[in-house]
């Protein structure tokens, strides 16, 4: 158990020094179980994902998309020869032409709306599907009329644009070879008047006539180049398909945008749940007890139908699994050593640390150890009230021959009945005016030594260590701490000062036990102010049960009386079970 614990300990070290003393599986399975408490950020999540989700699909349903595509060529190429790399179009710059503002002017012209070129091109879209030569014109609008007629002006006013363009520059080279032209006519005439001239079969005749071959072959070269030029094709595409309004809206529709809703709900739910995870400073795991205590956590406390347990004295699942706690720490080298138990709470109610502490020491005297249970809870002890003390035997606190009024320990062991586990001795607590020196009085040292005897334990119980002083008071004479916590009530810096202030005062945190009760981080309000719980009670289990209840409230009112000088005043007292002698006479005594 020893060795277990020392595991443990070495693990949460690597962790604080940044190791990893879990497998990533187990962490990443643990982080998950704790984002599922966050369930109402998940659901919060969820619902603003379908509300986007249902609002995306509503307001999208309201657009139409008509479409038309215009197949781009090379102007000037011949349709019907092979097109080389020198004819392929630059698809790029074309897609940048359709949506330049040239292209939305002239479109604007053609629906009959100049100056509004801007507002136009706010529903154009223009594409080029890969590998291919064709742009596609997509038009988004609220009225389908509209955005088909829209779509096929855009696409007549590129290839407007486009051809527009090829016969400027036409025009311009046309020009150009017009002009080398000119000149070359007019020598051709001066050529023919100087061959009319000039005697036939002289020199000079024949230069002229050379001289004119020349030129005229000039002139028909430029001529043919005008030609060809005049004769290419200026159209730079086709319309192969042209816009038409669309029957329905272009959006995913409602369900669609629903499904992506839902799912990119749980994705913003789990990221808020995450978030809260990290900035959570509460204990969500046994995983996380055991980082911030350093110890190992020895027990986890089965849930109960009604939350708290209504008795004292567990049973069941609940009552094994304290056995198996007491197993736990009986085979434990530091606890067999010392065989002494605090049993405390970081912070808030003592009532499961008061539970825990009793089965316990009824689960130690199960296993054949003298036991001891102490209640060093000074200030609102209960503990004697609620318990069935051993039948014949009087409280010590009845009478205490020798002991000064008002101090504690009393001096005389209350035997209280556990059922099968046997019979254990409880120290009642009482109220004192100095609690802190009773606790450290020579009196309670002695007390404590009774674990010094072979085969005896001594369970302490004591108040929130966060709360008051009286654990910490104690730590230095029992050594071994058992804390007893809610995980999803304290705080990890609440565990984290616990441990400081145990190992600080000389003592060994044990271990932890977690439970689901509840009452772990708020203190319980003073008594008398009529907001303290009640506390749970052991019921009767001896067929006596029937006939005592008939002077039960006799029996109360003289107990009453002999407690007064250490009871507090206004508290409730539930479940007293205290035996008169003379219910000796109804049966054998419990052993």
């Amino acid at each position: 158990m020893s060795a277990a614990r020392e595991e443990v300990k070495a693990a949460a070290g690597q962790q604080v020094a940044g190791g990893h003393p879990y497998d990533e599986p187990d962490l990443l399975r643990d982080q998950f179980r704790q984002l599922l408490r966050y369930r109402l950020l998940i659901v919060c999540g969820i619902l603003v994902g379908l509300v986007g989700g249902a609002w995306l699909g509503l307001t999208a349903n309201r657009s139409y998309i008509a479409t038309s595509e215009v197949r781009v060529r090379m102007q000037g190429a011949d349709p019907f020869e092979p097109a080389t790399a020198a004819d392929r179009v630059v698809m790029g710059s074309e897609r940048r032409t359709a949506v330049s503002t040239v292209v939305a002017e002239a479109a604007a012209n053609h629906l009959g709306s100049p100056g509004q070129a801007r507002e136009l091109r706010r529903g154009l879209t223009v594409t080029n599907p890969p590998n291919t030569e064709i742009l596609r014109f997509s038009y988004s609008s609220d009225d389908p009329e509209l955005a088909a007629e829209r779509a096929n002006a855009f696409a007549d006013a590129y290839l407007a644009n486009r051809q527009t363009d090829a016969e400027e520059i036409i025009a311009h080279n046309v020009a150009s070879l017009e002009g080398q032209r000119e000149p070359l006519l007019e020598r051709r005439e001066q050529l023919d008047a100087q061959l009319d001239a000039t005697p036939a079969g002289t020199t000079d005749y024949d230069t002229t006539v050379a001289e004119l071959a020349s030129v005229t072959g000039e002139i028909s070269s430029l001529q043919s180049q005008i030609a060809g030029l005049q004769a290419r094709d200026t159209t730079g595409g086709d319309v192969i398909t042209a816009a038409n309004p669309p029957g329905s809206p272009s959006g995913p529709g409602l369900p669609l945008m629903l499904g992506l809703g839902y799912v990119v709900g749980i994705g913003i739910g789990l990221l808020a749940a995450w978030i809260r995870l990290v900035f959570d400073p509460t204990v969500r795991s046994a995983g996380d007890v055991t980082r911030a205590l350093r110890a190992p956590v020895l027990g986890v406390l089965p849930r109960t139908g009604r939350g708290h347990p209504d008795q004292l004295l567990a049973e069941g699942r609940l009552a094994e699994e304290y056995r198996s706690v007491a197993f736990r720490l009986a085979y434990d080298d530091d606890f067999a050593r010392r065989r002494r138990l605090l049993v405390v709470a970081p912070r808030g109610s003592i009532e499961t640390p008061l539970a825990a502490s009793v089965n316990l020491t009824a689960a130690f005297a199960e296993m054949g150890m003298d036991a001891l249970l102490v209640e060093a809870d000074l200030r609102t002890p209960t503990l004697s009230d609620q318990l069935h003390h051993a039948d014949g035997v009087r409280p010590g606190w009845a009478a205490v021959p020798g002991r000064p009024e008002g101090t504690w320990p009393a001096g005389v062991r209350v035997p209280i009945d556990a059922g099968e586990s046997g019979i254990f001795d409880l120290v009642p607590g009482r109220r004192v005016r100095n609690v802190p020196r009773a606790l450290t009085s020579p009196a309670a040292t002695q007390l404590l030594g009774h674990a010094d005897t072979k085969g005896a334990v001594v369970v302490a119980l004591a108040p929130a260590v966060l709360s008051y002083a009286d654990a910490i008071a104690l730590v230095d004479r029992v050594d071994g701490v058992l804390v007893v916590c809610d995980p999803s009530q304290v705080r990890r810096d609440d565990l984290a000062r616990v441990r400081e202030l145990v190992v600080g005062a000389g003592g060994i945190l044990l271990g932890a036990v977690l439970h689901s009760w509840g009452s772990g981080g708020e203190q319980t309000p003073a008594p008398g102010t009529g907001g303290e719980a009640p506390r749970p009670r052991i019921t009767e289990a001896t067929p006596r049960a029937m006939a005592r209840e008939r002077d039960r409230a006799d029996r109360e009112a003289r107990d009453t009386r002999a407690a007064r000088d250490y009871r507090d005043i206004g508290s409730e007292t539930l479940g007293l079970r205290v035996l008169d002698p003379a219910e000796l006479e109804e049966g054998p005594t419990r052993q």
